[in-house]
């Protein structure tokens, strides 16, 4: 099979992105062949700044910025502003997730750009957009759980609010905002114009609610408690996270042929044609009965031993893995998602690769993240003309 170049090849990405959701979207591009470069304060961008913490502070920095070359740039100063509208002169994205309206005081916003560069995409990343009552409020991804939805349905019906583990609301609205960009290059094939792209973390959240906002209309405007391990609706049962005699694995019966299988799997056939499991309505009518059979059965079994029967019945399960079970999947592994590197300051390390796969091109595998301005003079000389002497010189000045 011939290779094809990868999709992005060509494209150069002025990344002001930070900490999670810009530079997950940057990453993305990265891995689909863009030249991104990394712009960060002289002092290094917040993320970065967990380096001086020591230990695996540092891990979500790397995973988040391999494949990018690094400059610094002080858009304090008049130079390095300068210095920025040149940069985007010649690439072909801006990313940025600042609060709204920081780079338009400093007089670099979209407006600015997109004049000196109409081919320019300018994508902003937000908790809340850039317009609306809520545009000057402070956005975090526990903030925007909290607002958007998320704890209010994340936890036992009786214990309080829980926010999800992961960074769910940076990384949900990262992919959109990846999505956005992709979608505005696409349309400047076509009219040769750049645009505006902008996403609010709180408005990608909205759409995950679907089965809690499902249970609030079907009830008549009842809020609909939280449900723990089942089903956000509490409309599917066996849904749940069930003991094992190791642990726990998920179980989910979304169709009737699923169930009958469970019930082989158990060997409860003697509750085949019970009008109390018979159709799923009957089982949610009867819930916690339904959950005690599956309960009776799963802890007197080890998790794995669960996990292949329930495959071999055509059962959807999972075990509940911990992050080292996790970081070694050997499926993800062998397919390239993840790949242990040598890191010079970490050792040894798991980083991720891009869950985008494009056929007929190499996945492009990472390495170390670049170190604060490793590409100054690269980047500069390649970019701008600069010469080292004149590089030096900027340094000095502290404009880099």
């Amino acid at each position: 099979m011939t290779h094809r170049p990868q999709p992005l090849e060509g494209i150069t990405v002025i990344d002001l992105g930070q900490v999670y959701q810009g530079p997950y979207a940057t990453l993305l591009m990265a891995k689909a062949g863009a030249n991104v470069i990394k712009v960060e304060p002289v002092t290094g961008e917040p993320l970065r700044a967990r380096e001086r913490v020591g230990g695996g502070a540092v891990l979500p920095f790397a995973m988040l910025n391999a494949n990018k070359r690094d400059i610094t740039l002080n858009l304090k100063s008049a130079k390095g502003r300068e210095m920025l509208i040149a940069l985007c002169k010649k690439g072909d994205v801006l990313i940025e997730n600042y609060a709204p309206g920081v780079l338009d005081k400093l007089g670099v916003g979209a407006e600015v750009l997109m004049r000196e560069n109409p081919r320019l995409i300018y994508a902003s990343g937000s908790g809340f957009g850039l317009s609306g009552p809520d545009r000057e409020s402070l956005a975090m991804d526990l903030t925007v759980q909290a607002v958007s939805g998320i704890m209010s349905v994340t936890g036992f019906p009786d214990g309080p609010p829980v926010k999800a583990g992961p960074a769910v609301a940076d990384f949900v609205s990262g992919t959109h905002l990846y999505a956005g960009i992709v979608t505005a290059l696409f349309e400047r094939e076509r009219t040769g114009l750049g645009r505006l792209v902008e996403v609010a973390m709180q408005e990608t959240i909205y759409p995950t609610l679907a089965s809690s906002l499902g249970m609030w209309h079907g009830s008549g405007g009842k809020l609909p408690p939280r449900t723990g391990n089942q089903h956000a609706g509490l409309a599917m049962t066996p849904y749940n996270v069930y003991p094992a005699s190791d642990g726990h694995i998920a179980i989910i019966c979304v169709t009737e042929q699923h169930w009958q299988n469970l019930l082989t799997a158990m060997g409860r056939e003697d509750l085949r044609g019970d009008e109390r499991f018979e159709k799923n309505a009957a089982r949610v009518r009867n819930l916690a009965l339904t959950d005690e059979v599956v309960i009776a059965w799963s802890q007197t079994l080890p998790k794995a031993e669960i996990f292949e029967i329930t495959k071999r019945h055509r059962i959807p399960s999972a075990p509940v893995r911990d992050l080292l079970e996790v970081v070694n999947d050997a499926g993800m592994h062998e397919r390239g998602m993840l790949q242990w590197i040598d890191h010079p300051t970490m050792g040894r390390i798991v980083i991720p690769n891009s869950p985008l796969r494009f056929h007929g091109t190499p996945q492009m595998m990472g390495g170390p993240h670049p170190s604060l301005g490793e590409h100054n003079v690269e980047v500069y000389g390649e970019m701008l003309g600069l010469s080292e002497a004149e590089i030096v010189g900027l340094k000095d000045e502290g404009v880099i």
